[in-house]
């Protein structure tokens, strides 16, 4: 989740959100270029101020706290996810279950760089959203291992990486779905095509650390697995996060073989293009990590 997807879900409840911060493209790059000079410390502060400047009164309307919540609910989701892992690693730790090692210091680096990021959202949010923020999710509120799905999520690496994957993809495919709703904004399109490029990057980051773990190759897309579904994780439990990747026909037209093309073959078809999950989706998988009573809705 990132600024352009929240303020493209905010403009699904409240369709004045641009006016109101006018004039709109003027508005976003003025944002952006903040946000390079600034660091990560003031940027809940700059959001804040922004949705302040926007609606011109203290209390955000309920729709959009609403909005803003759901995502803070993810951000701290994920955060949880790689942050239990990292304290785990730290010598001195009184987290005793991260029994995985990682293969070298790269390799944590990485997650940790992840972590940070996660944490950045986090508090974006919380201060963009003050008082209205909904309770923080804590750790003890999640269930990584999913009921047992995942048993092994921290004492094997390459099942921590398998759902690291399945979370980043998640994310990029939740992100994905925003986009068609920006074309109308040509300056808001194209800041939200670079900021989800390096959310695709991370991604694709996590794919190069499995291959580079064990024996099998991940391509740093989305691509069929072995049932010809487009899971290719290997990790059937997944399942949903994948689901629709598969498609074939874009925009009307089924391009596998088109124009009389045998290299088109389904899985060059799928590779092709990223499919959209919606908000229902994603929620449905966010649950398999939360405990009962904490689950979104």
């Amino acid at each position: 989740m990132n600024i352009v997807n929240i303020l493209e879900e905010i403009e699904k409840v409240d369709g004045e959100i641009y006016e109101r911060l006018n004039p709109r493209r003027a508005a976003m790059k003025s944002f952006f270029n903040m946000g390079k000079k600034i660091s990560l410390a003031a940027m809940p502060l700059a959001l804040g101020s922004m949705f302040q400047k926007a609606y011109g009164q203290t209390a955000l309307p309920a729709v959009v706290v609403d909005v803003l919540n759901f995502a803070l609910s993810l951000e701290y989701l994920e955060y949880h996810f790689y942050n239990h892992c990292i304290v785990g690693k730290t010598p001195g730790s009184a987290v005793t279950d991260v029994t995985f090692n990682f293969p070298n210091a790269a390799s944590q680096a990485a997650i940790t760089t992840i972590r940070d990021h996660e944490k950045a959202h986090v508090d974006l949010l919380v201060g963009a959203l003050g008082s209205s923020a909904r309770a923080p999710i804590a750790y003890a509120d999640t269930d990584f291992r999913a009921g047992g799905t995942f048993s092994t999520v921290y004492s094997d690496y390459g099942t921590f990486l398998a759902v690291a994957q399945g979370f980043e993809d998640t994310g990029v495919r939740a992100y994905k779905g925003q986009a068609g709703n920006l074309l109308v904004s040509p300056g808001v399109l194209q800041t939200a095509l670079q900021i989800h490029s390096v959310e695709a990057r991370h991604a694709s980051h996590i794919r190069q650390m499995r291959t580079a773990a064990g024996t099998a190759i991940y391509k740093p897309w989305v691509s069929l697995g072995a049932s010809g579904q487009a899971n290719d994780s290997g990790v059937p439990q997944v399942d949903a996060v994948y689901a629709g990747e598969d498609l074939t026909v874009q925009a009307g037209a089924n391009i596998v073989g088109i124009g009389g093309n045998a290299g088109i073959t389904k899985a060059v078809a799928v590779e092709s293009f990223d499919e959209p999950l919606d908000k229902a989706s994603v929620i449905t998988i966010a649950n398999l990590f939360l405990k009962d009573g904490k689950k979104l809705s």
